[in-house]
């Protein structure tokens, strides 16, 4: 890089040696990169913290191969953006600077994928994908290759099993030959160790299973540390999608029985899924089946499956939940499908459905014999994501914030354009859905800058009015963008077209009322819209706390490599030590009131934590969920448990 004198030139070498894709030089004149240079703001890089820096260098910033840095944090900043603009056309160099501005201002961060991949040649830029899995030997191999290639350029995964047939199941009209869901799981495990991302990190997954389904006991042994080994599966993520009628049976007595069946089995005898429904029809169905004697069932008490749920959270803090019929009863795209299950942090939901194998056929293409395999797509979850830092904004300034939100859901609706779709299924389901999901971070050191406690009515008071904004200018850039270049091909008949997406949630006043009607005429160029992901390593570069989680510790120290960094909680000094407390100090039913009360201004979901003491009881835990119900919290995420003693909270220790 000695040699390039200007920007332009910089990235013609970098274009040159490959580590640039070829489109940008493609999409702007030399005239155009000279007027970015000029906006290039090298003073951002001191809003930076040491950690922030630290990251940025490690695991944002292009590298050589001999791993000698090859961009400044400024550069690679409108590098990203320059990259997300190009839809813009003509009007792109004013968007680059847009984009380029509240990214360096760390008012905004794109996804890790983005951040990364943007500029690059393959610019896999989603964070999050979810395939919902066949019960079909086809099937089940094409979601582990769709894993596996998913894997290879740095996404997440959620695999939905709740369709697949149970331990003892018949095939072919055999009893008894159906080996379960585990030893399928197994093989998502091995794929995870075995497709890494370029030797970066193993490959991420998270595997969810119905309440009822019959393999349910052996799946939340899956990570536990006792038991047979050959039934284990230590480095996927298991998740259970819950019925209301669960957790509204676990509210009226745990010595109730609850009954595990097959979902083959059901089919073959009732003529349909039950997976396929939720709310009052499947609790009817689900009745029914527990009636028909023709279905055998896995009767199991209901507070020994309550135990071994909670167990298997308390040492391994999984299975993750989903409260399938809140998230369907929620679903403005509705008249499409419906949600299984989430995504590896818990914040997605969106439509889905399974591919099927149509045929396969030898063709024959000048003399030469070639294999085509035919499928029918389904809807391949994928997301993309970036979050507003909270931290960094002033909240209380409507104009700064729809400025931001504006900007970064124009950027996110051009990764789709941009993006390089690991395989075709994604870019199908990309296209007609056109989904994204903005987020928050800094959520506790934003509560902070504003003088407010975790623990308060004024919290939620003001968490509440906030979200309902950030939802509001959310729906109006989404519509804005609609009106500029089409509404997504899906949106005719969904909720948002009809307003019940808005009377669900008794959005009211003159400014909702007049969004509704443009949004019901003009349409919306998204279907999903906001989804709050946790955001670890991306709030660290911005220098502040991460998603909606309170913080850990206000200080410690972390050793790296031989030396030792102080990690500070954001904007520590004197006045602010007093508001914040640590994350397991804080009585956890405020962090679910709080998701509840967040949770009606966003269409998808949010990753929640727990966090709990070796204090807490089997019961104390159960309450937290049934809490979560409750509030109508569509998931949750890790139950984060301290195995030694608290030690004192800082807050309280004058």
């Amino acid at each position: 890089q000695k040699n390039a004198r200007t920007f332009y030139e910089k990235i013609k070498i970098m274009e040159q040696e490959g580590y640039y894709g070829s489109y940008i030089l493609e999409a702007y004149t030399q005239e155009e990169i000279d007027e970015l240079e000029r906006a290039l703001k090298p003073d951002h890089d001191l809003l930076f913290t040491y950690s922030g820096l630290d990251l940025l260098a490690k695991r944002y910033l292009l590298t050589s191969h001999d791993h000698q840095l090859m961009e400044l944090p400024q550069e690679m900043f409108m590098g990203i953006a320059m990259h997300l603009a190009i839809p813009e056309g003509e009007r792109k160099v004013e968007w680059a600077k847009k984009i380029y501005t509240v990214l360096s201002t760390l008012k905004a961060t794109m996804a890790t994928p983005t951040m990364a991949n943007a500029r690059k040649p393959f610019h896999q830029m989603s964070s999050c994908f979810i395939d919902t899995v066949s019960d079909s030997l086809d099937g089940i191999y094409k979601s582990l290759d769709n894993f596996a290639k998913v894997s290879k350029f740095g996404g997440g995964m959620g695999m939905y099993f709740g369709k697949v047939r149970a331990s003892g199941s018949t095939i072919r009209g055999f009893e008894g030959a159906a080996g379960g869901v585990i030893r399928w799981i197994k093989l998502v495990n091995d794929t995870a160790i075995a497709v890494d991302q370029l030797g970066v990190r193993s490959g991420a997954v998270a595997v969810y299973l119905d309440a009822w389904h019959k393999d349910l006991p052996e799946f939340l042994a899956l990570r536990t540390n006792n038991g047979d080994d050959r039934q284990k599966a230590h480095d996927v993520f298991p998740g259970i999608c819950y019925p209301n009628l669960f957790w509204k049976m676990a509210e009226e007595s745990l010595d109730q029985m609850w009954y595990l069946m097959d979902p083959h089995e059901i089919h073959e005898v009732k003529g349909y899924h039950l997976e396929d429904c939720f709310g009052p029809l499947w609790e009817e169905r689900y009745w029914d089946c527990v009636a028909d004697s023709r279905i055998d069932k896995r009767p199991i008490l209901l507070k020994d499956l309550i135990r071994l749920i909670i167990k298997s959270a308390v040492e391994t803090g999984t299975p993750f939940t989903f409260n399938r019929d809140i998230v369907n009863e929620a679903n403005p795209n509705s008249h499409k499908g419906m949600i299984y299950c989430s995504n590896l942090c818990t914040e997605i939901a969106q439509n889905m459905s399974p591919l099927y194998h149509i045929e396969q056929e030898i063709k024959d293409e000048q003399g030469q014999s070639i294999v085509v395999d035919t499928y029918l797509p389904g809807d391949f979850v994928v997301c993309n994501l970036a979050s507003l830092s909270l931290g960094h904004i002033d909240v209380n300034d409507d104009q700064e914030l729809e400025d931001v939100i504006s900007t970064i859901i124009r950027a996110l609706d051009n990764v789709i354009e941009l993006n390089y779709a690991p395989i075709p299924f994604a870019k199908i389901t990309n296209a007609n859905y056109r989904s994204i999901g903005l987020g928050t971070s800094g959520y506790h050191h934003m509560l902070v800058n504003n003088k407010i406690r975790f623990e308060s009515q004024e919290h939620l008071d003001f968490v509440d009015k906030l979200y309902e904004k950030i939802n509001y200018y959310t729906i109006k850039a989404s519509h804005q963008l609609a009106k500029e270049k089409g509404a997504y091909p899906n949106f005719h008949g969904s909720e948002w077209e009809s307003g019940a997406y808005f009377r669900k949630r008794h959005y009211e006043g003159e400014a909702w009322e007049k969004l509704q009607e443009e949004v019901q005429r003009e349409g919306l160029r998204n279907a999903y819209l906001l989804a709050i992901a946790p955001t670890s390593s991306t709030s660290i570069l911005a220098g502040t706390t991460a998603a909606i989680d309170p913080i850990m510790n206000k200080f410690f120290l972390e050793e790296k490599k031989g030396s030792m960094i102080a990690r500070i909680a954001p904007n520590l000094n004197p006045e602010t030590f007093w508001f914040y407390k640590q994350a397991h100090h804080i009585d956890q039913s405020w962090l679910i009131r709080a998701a509840g009360v967040r949770q009606r201004h966003i269409d998808q979901s949010q990753s929640v934590n727990l966090y709990i003491t070796n204090e807490y009881t089997l019961r104390q835990v159960l309450n937290l969920f049934i809490e979560a119900y409750r509030e109508n919290v569509k998931t949750l995420y890790y139950v984060r448990s301290k195995s030694l003693e608290v030690e004192e909270c800082e807050s309280c220790s004058a």
